[in-house]
Order: structure tokens, then sequence, then C-alpha cells
């Protein structure tokens, strides 16, 4: 079968990374590979041709023109047309499928913003902010011409479009929540208004041009996801020992959105992991530290989300036993991916990547193509045993708690059990009905008087519903935490402080 050239076409100095990048991804796809072949006008070798001529003789032959647009217009030649508008033109002329895609930047060239508002009139363009972003435009515009041009009759699930799937089928909270949470982490640039929704989905790759709606669009908006997809839940259990086997402390289902399905998983590891008490600082706060770091944990139950097969009948799997936690993911690597590579810096390859972009938004993954390496460096700069990779039938995340006889390197003491013992400063043993949940925000608290955003961010949690139904809510009824201001619950600038009764609990 002959691949299909793709043009990659730009101002050379301004993009070289991007180019470079792009064409290596389209190469190393396990899909991309097999029907296209990336053409760099920097890759082509000496030859007795102008190099006016080799360009475009490229551009006229190759089926897709992916142009990338930014602040410089670049070389002029003798009538003022630089080689990238050469380039569109002779495309244009040979009726090639144009993808533009238009970086932010603060100004233009103002040949190059002429440039820009000429592919306006032609073509319907995307616009990035970060590689992330454009690669993720990408793999949903080359997925759009393989199916409108039949290649493949169904595309990978999260950029196919579902039959049934209708604009009132998602959850407008969970827009709006996702809008401002992607602005306050990446400056995500578009402003939440309901008439909005369609514009923000289509510049998520969520929507196609006609309206109809992506698979990835469901997993993290819908109402009712597991009315669309039914496996797509994390499996949560908790075992007392070293082997899966009964009894078991602990088992939940969790489902709801991709965010919702990885705060509570988050959430369930975290209440139930040792935490390592230091010293009382001079505003009486107490430092709470848990026994394996949440980014890390957090990563790989993002990992595992995100790489899923999700044609898969099975689900994710989060295990705590008492020396690991094991991610189980039914999912393979990417084409080209290694193990070895897993334990070094590699190139972002998401397995589904329009559902990734959304979730790199959010500030639940820090980087692109980073998580794993982030995982490893996070477990050892704790002190922790390297975490393990395994590709068998699903993909296997093992990250090693600490051995219980290890010292706390902050107390000089033994760390306590998750049956509620805490050491350091604080003594004795906790009792009465308390959960995990409420122990942890009373410590979080502590003396002071915090905000809801303040208390989340030192319990290192995402979810706002996640941290008021299993955190604040049994806190307060429970008779531990009070509000500021009782009488409201719309303040934004309401605060929670602890009672006499979560003092004592404090003071334990």
């Amino acid at each position: 079968m002959t691949k299909k050239h793709i043009f990659i076409s730009s101002v050379q100095s301004e993009f070289a990374e991007e180019r470079k990048r792009l064409a290596e991804y389209i190469r190393q796809d396990a899909l991309f590979s097999r029907y296209f072949e990336p053409f760099l006008f920097e890759e082509l070798p000496a030859q007795d041709m102008s190099a006016q001529g080799a360009y475009l003789e490229q551009a006229a032959k190759s089926e897709v023109y992916l142009l990338l647009v930014g602040e410089r217009y670049g070389y002029q030649d003798a009538e003022g047309i630089s080689p990238t508008e050469r380039e569109y033109d002779t495309a244009t002329s040979n009726h090639a499928y144009r993808i533009a895609f238009f970086k932010s930047v603060p100004k233009r060239e103002d040949k190059e913003d002429a440039f820009k508002q000429k592919i306006d009139r032609d073509v319907i363009r995307n616009v990035f902010n970060s590689y992330e972003e454009l690669q993720s435009g990408v793999y949903a515009s080359l997925v759009e011409y393989m199916t409108t041009h039949l290649i493949l009759r169904q595309g990978p699930f999260d950029a196919s479009v579902h039959p049934d799937a209708r604009l009132e089928d998602l959850d407008k909270e969970k827009i709006r929540r996702f809008v401002s949470l992607a602005r306050e982490k990446r400056q995500f640039p578009l402003l939440y208004s309901e008439e909005d929704i369609p514009h923000i989905l289509n510049s998520l790759h969520l929507m196609t041009d006609e309206g109809k709606l992506k698979n990835a669009a469901l997993l993290l908006f819908a109402k009712d996801v597991q009315k669309w997809f039914v496996s797509a839940t994390i499996k949560c259990a908790h075992f007392y020992g070293t082997k899966m086997q009964k009894p078991i402390a602990s088992l939940q289902i969790y489902g709801g959105s991709v965010f919702e399905q990885v705060d509570m998983a988050v959430s369930f590891v975290m209440s139930r992991i040792d935490q390592r008490v230091g010293e009382r600082t001079h505003s009486a706060e107490v430092d709470v530290t848990p026994e394996l770091p949440a980014q890390a944990v957090t990563e790989a139950i993002v990992n595992a989300v995100v790489h899923r097969d999700y044609t898969s009948t099975g689900s994710v799997q989060v295990m705590l036993f008492k020396d690991r936690l094991e991610i189980w993911n039914p999912g393979r690597l990417p084409h080209g991916m290694t193990i070895e590579k897993l334990n070094s810096r590699h190139n972002s390859q998401p397995v589904n990547p329009v559902l990734a972009n959304p979730v790199y938004l959010t500030g639940y993954i820090e980087q692109m193509g980073t998580g794993t390496t982030d995982i490893i460096e996070q477990c050892e700069s704790y002190g922790l045993r390297k975490p393990e990779f395994i590709q068998d039938d699903d993909f296997l995340t093992i990250l090693w708690r600490p051995k219980k006889d290890d010292v706390d390197s902050v107390t000089g003491q033994v760390t306590g059990q998750v049956t509620g013992q805490v050491t350091g400063q604080v003594t004795g043993q906790v009792t009465g009905q308390v959960t995990d949940g409420i122990r942890r925000l009373v410590l979080a608290i502590g003396e002071q008087t915090l905000t809801r955003k303040e208390i989340m961010e030192k319990l290192s949690l995402k979810g706002r519903d996640n941290f008021r139904i299993n955190y604040l809510e049994p806190s307060m009824t429970e008779g531990y935490v009070s509000k500021l201001y009782p009488d409201s619950d719309n303040r934004p600038d309401q605060a929670y402080y602890l009672t006499e009764k979560g003092l004592r609990l404090l003071h334990s």
C-alpha cells in the first residue's frame, strides 16, 4: 500500500522543534505510520534543482497539507511572497486536503496576519498554545481525514463519533468546571457560556464541524458516562496482606466522568495509606506527609485512565496491598514504545490523545510524555523503591510502599498504621468512629481557619464533589468542623475551622 504524503509547511526557523516532533510522531504512531509519510524540506537530500522547485514539487504531489502559522511571515522572494504561502497556494491548486493550525501569539507580522486572514477564508483552522495541543489537534484532524476518505471505517475510540449522542447528553456544569480549571492551570483561552459550549468542544476536538459528539466528549462531560460506556469505571480494593485474597478491607467501584473517577480513586488510596506527622510550626500547623507521594499516585491513575483500551470490557483496577500499590490498565503500550523507554524521557504517545489533552489542560498531569519518569523521580525522592512497569495481557504499574519497620526521617519514630495510630508530636491513638477522611481534614486545618481551596491543596485533592462528600460534609455532620459564616453557603470567602471536638481530636 502506497502511503499518503503529508507536507508539513511553516516558517522553518519558527517551528523547527514542532516540525521535527510532528514528523516523528506520525512515523511512530501505530495507526498513522501505516498510512502516512510526512515530508520536511530540511530532510530533503541535496539535488540538482532549485530549493523553490524542490519544495513546490513536494507540495504539489502531497495528499495532505499541514500548515503551522505563527508570528513571522518569513523570507520573501522577488515578488514579496514567502515559501510558506507559495506552498499553500500550490497545495490549494492541486486540491490537497488542507489542515491549518494557528499558534496563539500576542502579535503577528503584517504579512503573516494577511496570510492568516486568507487562510481563514479558505479552510477551517485550529488554535494551539503548546506542542501537546498541536499534536492532539493533528491527531483529530488526521482521523477525520481517514474517516471521511474511507481509509478508516471507524476511527480510534476516543476520536470516533458516537452515533446516538447529542449535546443535551452533556452536563453543562462539568464543562463550566473544566473551563474554569483549565484557565487557571494552563491559561485556556476560552471563557464559559452556554452559547459557547459547541465552540469550546470544537476547540478541544471533541465535536465535529457538523455538531457530532466524539466518544471523548462523553467520557469527560456526559451526565451519565456509564450509560454510554459500562466498563468505563475504576475498581478500587484494599487488601490486608500482600496477596489478592479475602477478607478485603475495602472494595469500591467508581463511575462518573474521567475526572471524577480519578479524584475518587486517588482519594481511596490517599485516605488508606499511612500519614507521617511532623513537628508543629509556630502557627500550630501540623506537617502531614503521606507515605506515597500524592502526585505519583495521581499520575499513575491518570495514565491508566487515559491510556486504557476503552473497547475492552475490563476496568482500570487500583489495588492497595500491605507492601505496594498496583494499578492495572486494560491496554497495551503504543507502537514503538517499550518498558525501557518508559524509564527514561520519551516522546508523548497517548493512546487516546483527544481524551488526554483536556486532562492535561486541567493540571491532572504536569507535562505530556513525562508521566512515568515523574512517577519514578517522585518515589525515589521519597526514598522508596523504584516503581515498576510491566506489560502482560494488561499494563501494570507498581508503586512500592515503605517497609513497616522503616523509621520516619522527619520525626525519628515509626510511622503509624492506617487503623488510626499517628506518631510524632501527636501521640496516643485516635478513638471513636472517625473516618480517615475526617482525620485527614482535621490534621489539614489544624488551628487555622482555611478556605475550601486551601484545604484541598493541603490534601492534594482536585475534585470538589469528592472533597465535599468524603471529607467536608462528614466532618461537619460529626461536629468536628464548622463554617466561619454559618448562614451562607455561597460566599466566595467561606472558610472552615475546628470545633472544640475537632481540636480534641487534633491534640489526642
